[in-house]
């Protein structure tokens, strides 16, 4: 259902394919000056990697859902949650089924515009090798599903606080610095990238990033599928004590 309500939005989807190749031309060439600046090479990415790690970023911005989701906040807002409440089937499981389902519609005709213009642009640095496109396409799901899961607690404050537009602000912000988004979490300092590895953000960009760049593998990729799974899991099990919570508190005007 999730994936059939969001193919009804093909011009949408058009605008923001070209939004996101757009972004992307203006992000590779910033990083292949940026490492060109640095001597040629910036830890472990050279010109074509760096052009390749924005390109893919760029590909995966949409289906990750990284900038806005509002849905759940907003029915709690108007007293809608109150049906969702009372329909036979978990709330949580129902949103992120319909938060996958978007994912997978928007991840060809978001996805492959980018990485089409890098590879005649930039060129892109690829593996040949299947398996990282496999753990890769594992990764992109466990990073759908936490984008999900921290949105859903993001949403939840809506039982507490009334209007939400500068708490989602500085979700993003943070999110966009500390996930990889602006630049690879590689380049860091050491006391950001601590900073970094203590929230969930890298695992929603620079984990399948690196997986699918082939820049982790064997059992160094299967660790970082391991760490985007556990806090998947943690996130979605607070998620659940904090809507019980809320929940409990909810008053619906009229009844």
């Amino acid at each position: 259902m999730g994936f059939r309500r969001w193919s009804t939005y093909r011009l949408a989807t058009a605008a923001g394919a070209f939004t996101n190749t757009v972004f992307g031309l203006i992000k590779a060439s910033i990083t292949v000056a940026t490492v060109g600046a640095a001597g040629g090479t910036l830890a472990g990415y050279d010109a074509v990697t760096g052009a390749t790690y924005a390109w893919v970023v760029q590909a995966l911005v949409a289906p990750v859902n990284v900038f806005h989701w509002s849905e759940l906040a907003q029915r709690v807002r108007d007293g809608d949650v109150a049906v969702d409440l009372a329909r036979p089937v978990d709330p949580q499981f129902a949103y992120l089924a319909s938060f996958l389902g978007r994912g997978a519609y928007q991840f060809l005709p978001r996805a492959l515009p980018p990485l089409l213009t890098g590879a005649l642009t930039t060129g892109l640095a690829l593996p040949l090798a299947p398996l990282p496109y496999l753990l890769g396409a594992v990764s992109v799901l466990l990073a759908v599903a936490l984008s999900f899961a921290c949105w859903w607690i993001v949403n939840l404050t809506a039982f507490w606080v009334v209007e939400l537009r500068g708490l989602i602000t500085l979700y993003v912000v943070a999110m966009s610095v500390l996930s990889g988004l602006i630049i690879p979490v590689h380049w860091f300092p050491g006391w950001l990238a601590t900073v970094a590895d203590l929230t969930p953000f890298p695992s929603l960009l620079q984990a399948p990033v690196d997986v699918i760049m082939g820049r982790v593998e064997g059992t160094e990729a299967l660790g970082v599928l391991a760490v985007q799974a556990g806090w998947l899991l943690g996130m979605l099990l607070l998620g659940r004590l904090v809507f019980a919570r809320g929940a409990a508190k909810l008053v619906v005007q009229g009844g």
